[in-house]
């Protein structure tokens, strides 16, 4: 499954580790993009799958750290 770029609605279930009822929630409300052909079966694009997933990252502490000590330093440069 991980080299398919298209993902069926029940592959999508698997690769998010979400159950049904949840995908069909992200669906209807829009949240995930998917594409239904035909009005037919659903299907979602893993790139955006895992954009999704992605949305809400959170550093850990010592990235926040460092991203801080690199502004500082441009702050002391100016």
């Amino acid at each position: 499954m991980l080299d398919k770029n298209i993902l069926s609605f029940k592959e999508a279930v698997a690769y998010l580790d979400v159950s049904e009822s949840m995908l069909y929630k992200l669906t209807s409300s829009r949240v995930i993009s998917f594409s239904k052909p035909n009005g037919g079966r659903i299907y979602f694009k893993k790139s955006d799958l895992d954009s999704w997933m992605l949305q809400n990252v959170f550093q850990s502490i010592d990235a926040l750290e460092c991203e801080v000590l690199n502004h500082s330093k441009k702050e002391v440069r100016k």
